[in-house]
């Protein structure tokens, strides 16, 4: 199969500041910089611009990517008749900006950075004399009231009798003749340039994805990971042990573990469950604690006599990750859910395999992902909520060995805490797939699933792994 196979499933329409910083961080793990993605985007900007046949063009850069597409814009501009920048001269810059503005000082440009409004108002006369303004200032991060130098950057602007072409998306405040976007639009009613972003970029999961998951606030407190309950065990034990560590390595702050089944483990909390399986009997301690719960994973080593169980369940969580024997019919539906099945599992749900091509099994999982976010596990693992279709090819084959799965639906069930069903799916298949290389890597084929439980934190979180 080519990626041309896999166009039906890139997204359209207007795309969130987070997912399209997704999108390009992927692009960047794939090979393409992200001064060449600014570069393409620049020129598009001048081709526009030029398009006007102007003679003097003013450009409005900020400090951050959106300031670096206007001054590669300005570098192809040069050879007009006047390219003045303004741009702030205080608060940090990021890499690519800075470079931007350090080949701006060995072109036919003038630079003008400011500080305050005086500054401003001292280059009055730019703003009357400018046949084109470029509005390069905040991008899609802006957020917050405008300060300045910038609110007076736009009330010149606002008052020039010159267009306005918005670079991206408008700042906040300022009036926007055209708006030229790169790869999808950030607002209706955009213009859109291919800046050459991969599609696997979009179509995949990978390091990108990552930047979805909410960090942690310096003043945070016991519970802001969220609190996770773990509902299984009885016929098989050590199951939802495994998905309880996995919440714990993907951040939560609390994993309690209701089951039939105990095996001490001082990070998690036992809520002890009489008997050797769970039954209806066990309903009012499960729903007191799922009451409590941001999220509930569910199905771990439970068996199949305990499906009245999961239904309960299911009718008073808010969010929920339903696995491995939990996914039966009638299907569990929590008010926010996602499956985990295999391809058994799968058929079991839907009555239908899936497909081994892999674009049908996207359209296969898609059609079938009407009561929440579907993971189908896999050699290539394919995750839709029904809109969206998404792949991960992170894993490895030594991830057959029992408990993999388990771990992958604590995972989500953490991810779960910070972010939606359909992000959370995807975010924890890429996540669990690098754990298991990192893991076979040392272990080959006996990789246990436990191996993988220390790179979770090492892959979601950056940080560094067991040596």
């Amino acid at each position: 199969m080519t990626m041309g196979d896999m166009r039906e499933f890139l997204e359209t329409g207007v795309i969130d500041a987070g997912r399209m910083r997704a999108v390009e961080g992927n692009a960047m793990a794939l090979g393409q910089p992200s001064l060449l993605m600014m570069e393409s985007a620049g020129r598009a900007v001048a081709n526009a611009v030029l398009a006007r046949d102007p003679s003097r063009a003013l450009v409005l850069c900020g400090r951050g990517n959106n300031g670096g597409d206007g001054m590669v814009a300005a570098r192809y501009l040069q050879h007009l008749d006047a390219v003045d920048v303004v741009y702030p001269d205080c608060g940090s810059i990021t890499p690519a900006a800075a470079h931007q503005e350090s080949l701006l000082r060995h072109c036919s440009v003038a630079l003008h950075p400011v500080r305050c409004a005086a500054d401003v108002e001292r280059l009055g006369s730019l703003f009357d004399d400018a046949d084109v303004i470029i509005d390069a200032m905040l991008g899609t991060g802006a957020s917050g009231t405008v300060r300045e130098p910038f609110a007076t950057l736009i009330a010149r602007a606002n008052a020039s009798a010159a267009p306005v072409l918005a670079v991206d998306i408008p700042t906040p405040g300022l009036r926007a003749d055209r708006i030229i976007s790169f790869h999808r639009p950030k607002v209706a009613g955009a213009d859109v340039v291919d800046i050459g972003i991969p599609l696997e970029a979009e179509v995949y999961t990978g390091p990108g994805d990552l930047t979805l998951v909410p960090a942690r606030a310096s003043g945070a407190h016991k519970g802001a990971g969220g609190e996770v309950l773990v509902v299984g065990g009885g016929p098989y034990q050590g199951a939802p042990y495994i998905a309880a560590m996995g919440a714990l390595r993907a951040g939560a702050d609390i994993v309690r573990i209701a089951s039939p089944a105990y095996i001490p483990m001082p990070d998690l909390i036992y809520e002890r469950l009489e008997g050797k399986a769970i039954t209806t009997d066990h309903l009012e301690t499960i729903l007191r604690l799922t009451g409590r719960a941001d999220v509930v994973v569910c199905g771990m080593g439970l068996g199949v006599e305990s499906h009245d169980v999961v239904l309960a369940i299911a009718g008073a969580a808010k969010r929920a990750v339903f696995d491995a024997d939990a996914l039966a019919r009638p299907l569990p539906v929590a008010k926010a859910t996602i499956y985990t099945p295999h391809a058994g599992e799968f058929t079991r749900i839907t009555g239908t395999p899936p497909p081994a091509d892999l674009a049908a099994r996207g359209r296969c999982v898609q059609a079938a992902a009407t009561a929440g976010t579907v993971l189908l596990k896999g050699p290539v693992d394919v995750v839709s909520d029904g809109t969206r279709v998404r792949f991960n090819r992170t894993g490895t084959p030594a991830m057959t060995t029992g408990g993999t799965g388990d771990l992958l639906a604590g995972v989500a069930g953490a991810l779960f805490c910070q972010v939606p069903a359909f992000e959370a799916a995807c975010i924890a298949a890429y996540v669990c797939g690098r754990a298991g290389m990192r893991a076979a890597g040392e272990r080959g084929c006996g990789m246990l699933a436990t191996d993988m439980l220390d790179y979770i934190p090492a892959e979601l979180f950056r940080c560094p792994g067991p040596e």
